[in-house]
């Protein structure tokens, strides 16, 4: 089992256990498993004034009850694609009527989703385990990254799922 193959990976044969294994992946705050695989050299400044990198991704994996609890990144928008596994579940709190909204993204697709900045988000794998690929831009920064539980209580969107927190 290697990245190279990586698209053959079978989410009956393969637990992500080895997968954490083989792909050198660490913890995430939010949940589930990552590992940074890239990081513009080239730098962007925000209309507030901040100096990010113009673009990072990650490989990220949500196993069997993982989750990837309520979150947002301020100042970027972030894509998601779904690499390999069983699909994953993408779930943002939308700030006008839309309120909490569901997309399915199935592995081994062209289909990837974007989340705009600031805006809530959470996700699981609809099955043993979802492996994906996150893209933010300007580039990720935990000093821009949010868990909603973070907030007071009292601060919650009222849509936000309490089992993503």
């Amino acid at each position: 089992m290697t990245q190279d193959n990586l698209t053959q990976w079978d989410p009956a044969s393969h637990g992500v256990a080895e997968i954490v294994a083989a792909l050198d992946l660490q913890p995430h705050p939010e949940g589930g498993w990552y590992r940074e695989t890239f990081r513009s050299a080239l730098k962007v400044r925000r209309a507030d004034g901040a100096q990010r990198d113009a673009f990072t991704q990650i490989l990220f994996l949500l196993g069997p009850g993982e989750i990837s609890r309520w979150h947002r990144v301020h100042h970027a928008d972030e894509s998601w694609c779904c690499l390999v596994g069983d699909p994953l579940a993408l779930l943002m709190l939308g700030s006008g009527p839309e309120g909490l909204q569901e997309w399915r993204l199935q592995p081994g697709s062209a289909q990837s989703l974007v989340v705009p900045a600031g805006v809530w988000q959470a996700a699981r794998a609809l099955g043993r385990w979802s492996l994906m690929t996150c893209a933010v831009a300007p580039g990720f920064d935990f000093a821009d990254f949010q868990l909603l539980s973070e907030l007071s209580v009292a601060e919650h969107p009222p849509a936000a799922l309490p089992e993503y927190r």
